[in-house]
């Protein structure tokens, strides 16, 4: 009984926009995944539908420098703003882009803009179920916009193309992984494919053109 008293409190608080709370039920459906059906179903009809972008691709294509600019855009707009960074190879911290996380935490004050890493999500039924999980707990804590990023290639890109409305893809030309993503189908999801380095500073208008 205590144990769902307290995941009531914590729901409660997150609910009135309490982003420590946030963060505890993140690691409590995490770490105890029996606590799901009780929290979905308390958070289900009281969540707001935030616009959810996917950035996805291979490492080093530039996706750290358009999910910053795409913050800032949204920020100014006064939007409030969840990010979840996911790094399937890692159990864990969400490996390769922890530091996304870290410097993301540096450049944005927490009430504005709440990142999480998230890595398999095999405790929560596998990893684009963990990512639809953490999505909704965003929305109801209040986030008018959920980014949602990956390292990943061929089945983590449909995935988290699943969980978003929209998918911008951002590639390496003429790269081995770029070639891979061709082949994997996943360009046919994509919204908006940002090939070029210097279109990667247009978040603007590339949040625009999502709407």
């Amino acid at each position: 009984m205590k144990k769902t008293e307290n995941t009531g409190t914590l729901i409660e608080k997150m609910l009135a926009g309490d982003i420590r709370s946030l963060s505890r039920l993140m690691t409590l459906v995490e770490n105890s995944p029996e606590e799901v059906p009780a929290v979905m179903s308390s958070i289900y009809s009281r969540r707001k539908q935030s616009r959810r972008i996917g950035i996805s691709g291979p490492p080093g294509a530039g996706k750290s420098t358009l999910l910053s600019n795409l913050v800032r855009h949204e920020d100014a707009e006064g939007k409030k703003v969840g990010v979840l960074c996911i790094d399937p190879t890692s159990p864990v911290s969400g490996g390769a882009i922890l530091g996304d996380r870290v410097r993301m935490s540096d450049l944005f004050p927490p009430e504005r803009v709440f990142i999480r890493s998230v890595a398999s999500g095999d405790s929560l039924g596998g990893l684009a179920a963990a990512t639809k999980l953490h999505t909704m707990l965003l929305e109801a804590s209040g986030c008018d916009t959920v980014l949602i990023e990956t390292v990943g290639l061929g089945q983590v890109g449909y995935d988290i193309a699943g969980v978003a409305e929209s998918l911008v893809l951002v590639l390496v030309p003429e790269s081995g992984d770029t070639i891979q993503i061709l082949k994997s189908g996943i360009l046919e999801l994509a919204d908006i494919i940002v090939v070029n380095k210097s279109d990667r500073d247009g978040a603007a208008e590339i949040a625009e053109t999502l709407k």
